[in-house]
């Protein structure tokens, strides 16, 4: 670290924030200079040679002359296994309820002196000297797992290791959490470090803010997510396949997972990608169902304009007749950016300001920060000091909180790996809550310590309570948004039983799920568009459907024609967010010259006409898994054109969405799947599978509708009614229906539907016979009639 450092540190951030950057990486590195994390003299280490097998539950265990496999089938298809004698929990990711072992699948002898377990869905194989293959009932490779090697240190740790893997050479990779170069997820290497570091560019980039070990993997042989469970710091390196022309030989894809630490465990879940997707979320959790007003249209201001500036930007919706369900306040409405305060000077009547505003339909979101300002007299630093015997923050090796700078200066971080002190910091949500605030969402949750030069976290040296096993920062970091949104969940459920917490985390891990979504944020500029569609299909591959990018990008000013892209985007989803960021000025719709206001309103109109059907999907994320948001390939993962699709997308079973991605394009192609399928403003059909060319003027983007789908929407009157598009004579269509449960706990009742064509009629029906309860409108035949 030299003067040039400090120059570009004072250029990015300010002269005064440029010191105290300065300042904090060089306490970081003191604190780790004083407990070391070097790992000195290592000694490596294979499985060796097969030397018994012992069967139990589900499976087994393997041992090898120097480690021992653990496999466990579990009932409901997703298998377990691990080395060195780790098992399932403790796990951040899998809630304490692990499925219980499937007694028909055991351990047996297979060829040349290896073991395999014969399940329904799967056979895993075990070789002599420790790989793992994984394979279809008809004996077809869907993973091979070669054996692990592991570096343990010679005066005795935690021992890293790595694992790599082969895959069908058609096979494509998807998930890893939030990336922005997805979905389809290519040749390269991909950290597993959760960073503030700052805003992407783009698509290509690696964000870094939320990622996780859960890796989807797509071929002919079939769909399978692996899910690697360590929250150590890691790198997953990825190399597709490549199939041989003529007589030369298939080269197959492969996966390399290297991890500084932690237990070397897999979970893997097979079969079409809606039943992997139902394992996964039945193994770590139902997704959170956001209540029914967090699924209109959002807007995010700093809020450093004080009440008039909320009341203006509020106003500026109402008077153009534009919807508006949630207002977000940044860092700018907290006094001196100290989480849980309230800028009086600013915000006189925030109380007063807050009911005004959720008469009018409007919910206040409130900004929350893990970064506590270490000053006595600060009422959450004071507190905190009295949690338990040694206090509510993360600490060094002699027991000292760790400081760190953030907005609000000198600060310390709870540790919300302790359960006390998650329970203490969920009662601090009150004071949201009594000031009028309807949710939060978090950020600087990685957790974020201001720190130009390397990594901007806390120490690794940090010390933090793990469920009360005791570790470093190394094995925390990762899980930190986690385990805080866990807290900030269950606070909000504890203050508010009767109502469904509205949480969004910008960090977080695989589980993440249970406790709400995330939002993600890209640079202004087209790539950044594209980074946003990219990181919300990749998060719902991994489980997490709610999910929505900062429509705009979180930095800079995009043009008109980009702002509206993004806008038509974000329409379609699931969380709708636009954002004015700190330093760009005001974004609202208008901003941006009445062609823009006008098409705006138009798609603002669609996305609240489609609100029921949002609900629908919100219910159905949490039954079976699927997200709302899905690759083209969902239902065909076969189809191999398909699989390279990434600039399209289904919203649920029935709609198609194709965004306009590149500037100047006023028509796109678009690789449909098999069927029929309506343009939804101009009725006129395609069919499919195959790719047609669609008009994309700039007041839309193409939405095509499924032959035969029934989706329930606001109709004209603003009552929900059933829409459904004709389906192709000889064939049946239908759709799932989840009726307005508001925002409480009250249950879901879940309506299938069919629609058939007879005699020139649809007609539509509601299964088991009983009468259909809403008003139905068909379209997409002219001459279509319902019956």
């Amino acid at each position: 670290m030299d003067g040039r450092d400090l120059v570009r540190s004072v250029r990015l951030v300010g002269s005064v924030r440029g010191m105290r950057t300065l300042r904090s990486a060089w306490r970081r590195r003191r604190v780790d200079a004083r407990a070391p994390v070097r790992r000195g003299a290592e000694r490596a280490r294979v499985p060796g040679l097969l030397v018994s097998a012992e069967p139990g539950p589900g499976g087994g265990t393997v041992r090898f002359a120097r480690s021992e496999l653990r496999i466990r089938v579990c009932a409901g298809g997703a298998v377990f296994w691990s080395w060195d004698g780790a098992g399932p929990l403790p796990s951040y990711a899998v809630p304490e309820d692990v499925p219980e072992p499937d007694p028909r699948a055991e351990l047996e002898p297979d060829t040349n002196g290896g073991w395999q377990v014969v399940s329904e869905r799967l056979t895993v194989a075990v070789s002599r000297r420790g790989a793992v293959e994984l394979r279809t009932p008809g004996g077809v490779l869907l993973r091979r797992e070669l054996p692990p090697r592991w570096w343990e240190p010679v005066e005795g740790g935690v021992a890293r290791w790595v694992q790599q893997s082969e895959v069908p050479a058609d096979a494509r990779f998807f998930g890893l959490g939030a990336r922005a170069g997805g979905p389809r997820l290519r040749e390269g290497s991909y950290r597993l470090w959760n960073t503030g570091t700052g805003v992407p560019s783009g698509y290509g980039e690696d964000p870094g803010s939320l990622t996780m070990p859960v890796q989807v993997v797509v071929s002919d042989a079939g769909t399978h997510l692996a899910f690697h469970d360590s929250t150590w710091p890691g790198r997953v390196t990825l190399r597709e396949g490549e199939e041989g022309a003529g007589s030369g030989h298939d080269r197959p894809g492969t996966c390399e997972v290297r991890m500084e630490g932690g237990p070397l465990r897999c979970w893997v879940v097979v079969g079409t990608p809606a039943r992997v997707l139902q394992g996964w979320t039945a193994l770590t959790g139902a997704p959170a169902v956001p209540p029914s007003w967090a699924l209109g249209p959002q807007h995010a201001r700093p809020g450093a304009g004080g009440e008039r500036e909320v009341r203006e930007v509020v106003a500026g919706y109402r008077e153009r007749g534009l919807p508006l369900s949630g207002l977000h306040l940044g860092r700018g409405h907290l006094a001196g950016h100290q989480v849980f305060t309230v800028d009086r000077g600013g915000f006189p009547g925030l109380p007063r300001l807050a009911k005004e505003l959720y008469e009018e339909g409007v919910r206040l979101v409130a900004v929350v920060d893990p970064a506590v300002r270490a000053s006595p007299g600060n009422a959450v630093f004071d507190a905190g000091a009295a949690v338990g015997a040694a206090g509510a923050f993360v600490r060094d090796a002699w027991g000292r909180p760790v400081r760190s700078e953030g907005w609000a200066g000198e600060c310390v971080h709870p540790d919300f790996t302790d359960p006390q002190v998650r329970e203490w910091w969920g009662t601090w949500y009150e004071d949201c809550l009594g000031q009028g605030f309807s949710g939060v969402w978090h950020d600087g949750d990685e957790p974020v310590s201001f720190a130009a030069f390397g990594d901007p976290s806390l120490p690794r040296s940090a010390r933090h309570s793990l469920e009360g096993r005791g570790g470093d920062h190394r094995e925390a970091h990762n899980v930190y948004g986690l385990a805080m949104a866990r807290a900030g969940h269950e606070g909000l459920r504890r203050l508010r039983p009767d109502e469904r917490p509205f949480l969004l985390s910008r960090s977080g891990w695989a589980g993440m799920q249970r406790y709400g979504g995330t939002w993600g944020e890209v640079g202004t500029g087209w790539p950044g568009l594209r980074a946003s569609l990219a990181m919300v299909l990749g998060l719902g591959l991994c489980g997490v459907p709610y999910a929505g990018p900062d429509v705009g990008g979180s930095e800079g000013t995009p043009s008109p024609e980009l702002y509206l892209r993004w806008f038509q985007l974000g329409a379609y989803l699931p969380l709708f967010r636009t954002r004015a960021a700190l330093g760009t000025g005001r974004r609202e719709p208008w901003e941006f010259g009445p062609e823009v206001l006008a098409h705006a309103r138009s798609a603002l109109e669609e996305r609240e006409r489609l609100r029921p059907y949002f609900g629908t999907l919100a219910q159905l994320a949490r039954l079976t898994g699927a997200p709302y948001v899905r690759p083209v390939w969902w239902e065909a993962p076969g189809d191999r054109a398909l699989r390279d699709c990434e600039d399209a997308f289904l919203l649920g079973d029935a709609l198609l969405v194709a965004p306009v991605l590149e500037s100047g394009v006023d028509r796109r192609s678009v690789r449909l799947p098999e069927g029929r399928w309506y343009d939804t403003v101009t009725g006129q059909a395609f069919e499919g599978p195959g790719r047609v060319v669609l008009d994309a003027p700039v007041s839309r983007i193409p939405v095509l509708a499924r032959a035969g789908s029934v989706l329930l929407v606001r109709g004209a009157d603003g009552r929900p009614e059933l829409e459904v598009w004709a389906p192709v004579a000889g064939r049946t269509g239908g759709g799932t229906v989840v009726g307005d449960v508001g925002d409480g706990w009250a249950r879901a009742d879940v309506e299938r539907y069919t629609s058939r064509l007879v005699d020139g009629c649809v007609v539509v029906e509601r299964d088991g016979g009983e009468r259909v309860p809403y008003p139905v409108r068909v379209r997409g035949l002219p001459s279509a009639r319902q019956r």
